[in-house]
């Protein structure tokens, strides 16, 4: 197992994100892990695509709730390397907004490849959501390497082409990085030119008080989570359901579904 970043390590990492808008953390993954979430990822996309009738639909390669498909994506929450980064910037009760892949298809692009960020809202001075982009395989110019451009976290009109791909960077990177970033970030999925899929998942966390884009604990309350830490239980938002009806408010601190510390 990797060992834990420090609190330097930590409060550097937040540093970054709050003022060029992301960081770039290499060794977040252990390849054992890497080589077990790309079968699985791959037969959820296959899950995904039956569902959708086949293969002609714009978020195709897209997985829209990873935790649905495999044990070992719910078990990614008990990865301190990753929740750290997450914690460090968003604080400990930080909880799953979106938890999909970005995994881009043999020689394709798909709809992530416009300039687009993944937050509606500007707060001044304060991150309401955070991103990853996990990669399960090395990021490279052929394969379709995410773009992005820093200190972009603030701007309220999208940047024009010119401007974006000549200021702006890209994620070349080694399977096991994490690119973490304010969700304010203007970014673009490029196109991949290769005859294999790039796979990727990413996460987009955000404060306790948000509502998640799916309700998780309800979309996964037919599967068996025995076993499942606290720790991911929480990141995935089983710890701050809202009552459903009178009983479950009245009932005890320790049958509440809001078990979550307040922050």
């Amino acid at each position: 197992m990797l060992p834990n970043f420090s609190p330097t390590e930590l409060s550097n990492f937040a540093q970054q994100v709050h003022t060029q808008g992301y960081c770039i953390v290499p060794d977040v993954l252990s390849p054992a892990y890497i080589a077990e979430a790309k079968i699985a990822l791959e037969k959820a996309i296959d899950q995904e695509a039956a569902l959708h009738g086949g293969k002609d639909y714009k978020d195709y390669g897209m997985v829209m709730l990873c935790s649905l498909y495999d044990r070992i994506f719910v078990d990614l929450f008990d990865n301190q390397r990753l929740t750290g980064v997450f914690n460090s910037v968003l604080g400990e009760g930080c909880t799953v907004y979106a938890y999909t892949s970005s995994s881009m298809p043999p020689n394709k692009t798909n709809y992530s490849r416009r300039i687009h960020v993944d937050c509606p809202r500007i707060i001044p001075n304060y991150i309401t959501n955070m991103g990853a982009t996990i990669l399960l395989d090395d990021f490279t110019e052929e394969n379709g390497a995410t773009y992005f451009l820093p200190y972009s976290q603030n701007r309220e009109t999208q940047p024009s082409d010119e401007e974006f791909y000549g200021q702006g960077k890209r994620l070349i990177a080694k399977a096991g990085t994490v690119w973490f970033f304010n969700a304010r970030v203007w970014h673009a999925g490029g196109n991949n030119q290769t005859q294999q899929w790039r796979h990727a998942l990413t996460i987009n966390m955000g404060r306790p008080w948000m509502k998640q884009r799916i309700d998780i604990p309800r979309a996964m309350q037919h599967l068996d989570l025995t076993g499942i830490s606290e720790q991911a239980q929480q990141k995935l938002g089983f710890l701050a359901q809202v009552p459903a009806n009178y009983e479950e408010y009245y009932a005890p601190p320790e049958l509440r579904k809001y078990k979550q510390k307040t922050e």
